[in-house]
């Protein structure tokens, strides 16, 4: 059973077709990596599966229930907004930029969904994520506020909020592109971490020697298409696709 489908799915704003006919399906366990070029399509395509951007046409399954189906811009078929609200929980994401609330401590930050939207006992959301800040190393940071923080630990601090609400799947959208060159390390550290520990992954990212360790399966598309899919040593050492062949030619 997959966690996480999409059939023929493709986004268009107006005429700017961004994204055609994706079809990706995601296993428990699995570690996927998307990558490609700027502009390809990857983080429409994962802000399309938690509906902070809505597709145009498709399927889109979680938990191999039918979430959505669209066509031609309208909804043909979606599921309850209750059992929506469900599925959607079952996604974490971590985006490009942290955002975390600045006026809250790391500890509230990552407490906070956990109270408000599964409506958790305090004290359990406490443990929670005192045991989070722990996997992701920053235990002695539960009571620094944002500011004082690097990027890195920023961002490791959105990691264990999104872990915080005990998702099946793990959202990645380059999580590591607002970070300077020594930061980059301690995030993916953590990234690896949750990889060997079994927490399913889809992460968009431009960290090729990420992607060539730890994912099962790298995707890249390009100009909206998912373009190759195969087990990282394929697509790295044995490219057949000219467009992936091109693109690790200036990457790597």
């Amino acid at each position: 059973m997959s966690i996480l489908r999409t059939e023929h799915v493709s986004k268009s704003f107006g005429n700017l077709e961004v994204l055609r006919d994706i079809n990706l399906s995601v296993d428990p366990g699995e570690v996927i990596c998307i990558i490609g070029p700027s502009g390809a399509g990857k983080s429409t395509y994962l802000r399309s599966l938690n509906q902070l951007e809505m597709i145009t046409s498709g399927k889109i399954f979680i938990d191999d229930e039918l979430f959505l189906h669209r066509e031609h811009n309208r909804t043909v078929d979606r599921i309850d907004p209750k059992r929506q609200k469900e599925l959607l929980l079952e996604m974490g994401m971590v985006f490009q930029r942290f955002n975390l609330f600045p006026h809250k401590t790391v500890l509230e930050n990552i407490m906070l969904a956990p109270v408000a939207v599964k409506e958790m006992k305090p004290e359990d959301a406490r443990v929670i994520a005192l045991d989070l800040l722990g996997r992701v190393g920053l235990s002695e940071k539960a009571e620094e506020y944002p500011s004082r923080l690097s990027g890195g630990q920023q961002q490791r601090v959105a990691i264990a909020r999104a872990l915080a609400m005990q998702p099946k799947i793990m959202l990645f959208d380059e999580p590591t592109s607002a970070l300077d060159p020594e930061l980059v390390g301690e995030v993916l550290a953590v990234m690896k971490r949750l990889a060997e520990d079994g927490m399913t992954m889809l992460v968009v990212t431009h960290e090729m020697g990420f992607a060539r360790e730890v994912a099962n399966r790298v995707v890249f598309m390009c100009d909206g298409v998912l373009a190759a899919d195969a087990p990282p040593a394929e697509i790295f050492d044995h490219p057949e696709n000219e467009r992936l062949r091109a693109f690790l030619g200036k990457v790597l």
